[in-house]
């Protein structure tokens, strides 16, 4: 197997919710709040226009003005994955090349994918990436993910890694993820840049064992998710499994109760955001999930309870 390579990102890398006002416009002073907490607390670097950022209720015109407005008001002050998914392999490379002029530092893009039932075969899925990889000079991570409804076996990441350019990083959110890395890590060596650990940290232990290197999570508290990466890379494992044990019941109130609501319920709260309303037709949080969300926050003391205040 080929030796290992310094990844260019790693760390903690959460998701930026999308906010919106109570009618469902964007509210662009509430979304600059967001990210500047976000850095405040911790994070690495960010990802933006993801399925946590309700991509899928945007309009191709909102996500050129979120892109500018959050990669203007960060400013270069932590790097920023910008995701590009899409079907059509032109308009996600076009929309890659127009993410990496505007400064991102890798886009995410999950394999071609519509509905329950639409689904294209391995050979076009390479050739979708080898095209997006064209057209960008910087890193793509492809994001393995169940909501796509697509097999990406360990071996064909593998091979994309060894043979595509620019395919350096996986988030990996699939069933039995921590074996998944093991395998791809095992198969493409220093292809592998970047094997990252997904879906709220749920699995972050077990993945970080296997050999994660990076974390993309939600985004309501990257500090207490920190506190588990860092300990963990700095050889500390028993107290990374300590971190993880505490923030453990938060973690899992957003991956199994709250979703992708969860972060605008808790930026809410501690005043960041104005609104955390999801835009229609997207069900708001149910109040007693809410409250259990607040509940199991406020026992930890995380900073997104008291950065607004």
């Amino acid at each position: 197997m080929t030796s290992r390579i310094a990844a260019r990102y790693r760390g903690v890398f959460p998701v930026v919710p999308t906010t919106f006002t109570e009618t469902g416009e964007l509210d662009l002073a509430s979304q600059k709040r967001c990210v500047d907490f976000m850095i405040d607390a911790g994070s690495n670097g960010l990802c933006i226009l993801a399925n946590f950022s309700e991509q899928f209720l945007l309009s191709d015109d909102e996500r050129e003005v979120l892109t500018r407005t959050m990669l203007d008001h960060v400013a270069g002050r932590v790097p920023v994955i910008v995701t590009t998914t899409h079907f059509g392999t032109a308009v996600c490379a076009a929309r890659s090349r127009r993410a990496q002029d505007q400064g991102a530092a890798m886009v995410m893009v999950m394999p071609p994918y519509h509905g329950a039932t639409f689904r294209v075969p391995e050979a076009r899925i390479f050739e979708f990436y080898a095209g997006v990889s064209d057209a960008i000079d910087i890193p793509i991570m492809v994001q393995d993910a169940p909501a796509s409804g697509t097999v990406l076996s360990a071996t064909f990441l593998a091979r994309m890694a060894t043979e595509i350019e620019n395919v350096a990083y996986f988030k990996i959110e699939t069933a039995g993820a921590a074996t998944k890395l093991r395998e791809l890590i095992a198969l493409g060596g220093a292809a592998i840049e970047g094997p990252w650990d997904g879906e709220e940290a749920i699995t972050l232990l077990a993945d970080l064992d296997a050999g994660a290197t990076g974390a993309m999570t939600g985004g309501g508290y990257p500090d207490g998710i920190r506190r588990i990466v860092d300990a963990y890379a700095a050889g500390e494992r028993e107290q990374a499994y300590q971190h993880y044990q505490q923030w453990l019941p938060l973690i899992n109130f957003e991956n199994r109760q709250g979703g992708i609501l969860s972060a605008k319920a808790l930026m809410k709260e501690g005043g960041i955001i104005a609104c955390e309303a999801p835009r229609h037709p997207w069900p708001a949080m149910h109040p007693a999930v809410r409250a259990g969300l607040i509940d199991a926050a406020r026992r930890l003391d995380p900073l997104v309870l008291r950065w607004g205040r």
